[in-house]
């Protein structure tokens, strides 16, 4: 775990916090906050452009709670937790090993997990907070050939709904956002959605941009108690 580029304390913003910040969506949603206001601390293995870019890895839960710390001494209290850090592959299900399921959940679900627990227990105990976990359509309507990553991304719903009702009475909200097949690196380009028939097949005919899911991140750190362990899924139309 190493941290780079400490920032001024003096310079109060609103502090969050942004797993896998380092490239794709995970980059757009650090980009979008600290352009609203947001002080950005950027968890990931790479360095990330943020304010406070920390260099751990999300499935290790001590190394994250240590990385927590870091960013609460050097920016300032946590107000707002994203979790996007994740890894996508496509595979049959005969192709599945132990390992590679381990490997996804541990990233998926397990980063999610470690990332909220770090950072919960600072929020109840400032009776304020907003997390924002990052799931994705094909954990809502699944998808042939991504079953361990639609599990894990299903299992992130779950979580988020649960702690939604559980951290409510605490000043303390949590929602989701799922999207569809966004235009990321994570997609390859022989990738079957980004396909022509694929992309024909939606509504606009195009993948989501990652401006605007971080857009619906944005709305829903921003709606406060209007908004309890909801579900939102900017999917180009792909599920409606």
């Amino acid at each position: 775990m190493t941290s780079t580029d400490h920032p001024d304390p003096v310079a109060k913003r609103p502090v969050a916090l942004v797993t896998g910040a380092a490239r794709g969506l995970g980059a757009a949603i650090a980009g979008a906050l600290e352009d609203a206001g947001w002080a950005v601390a950027g968890f990931d293995l790479a360095p990330s452009a943020t304010t406070l870019s920390v260099q751990v890895d999300v499935t290790d839960a001590s190394a994250v709670e240590k990385s927590v710390r870091i960013v609460e001494s050097d920016l300032g209290p946590i107000g707002a937790l994203v979790t996007v850090a994740g890894i996508y592959e496509e595979l049959p299900i005969d192709d599945m090993t132990d390992s590679v399921w381990d490997r996804m959940l541990a990233v998926n679900i397990g980063g999610t997990i470690n990332a909220c627990s770090a950072v919960v227990p600072l929020m109840v105990a400032r009776g304020s907070g907003a997390i924002v976990t990052i799931s994705s359509d094909l954990g809502v309507g699944g998808s042939q050939g991504d079953a361990h990553y639609a599990a894990t991304k299903g299992a992130i719903v779950g979580f988020s709904r649960s702690l939604a009702r559980e951290l409510v009475s605490d000043g303390v909200f949590v929602n989701s956002v799922a999207p569809g097949a966004a235009d990321t690196a994570m997609l390859a380009a022989d990738s079957p959605w980004r396909a022509e028939s694929f992309l024909q097949s939606l509504p606009v005919a195009r993948l989501v941009r990652p401006d605007e899911i971080a857009g619906a991140v944005l709305f829903l750190l921003e709606a406060g108690d209007t908004m309890v362990g909801q579900l939102l899924s900017p999917n180009s139309g792909a599920t409606i």
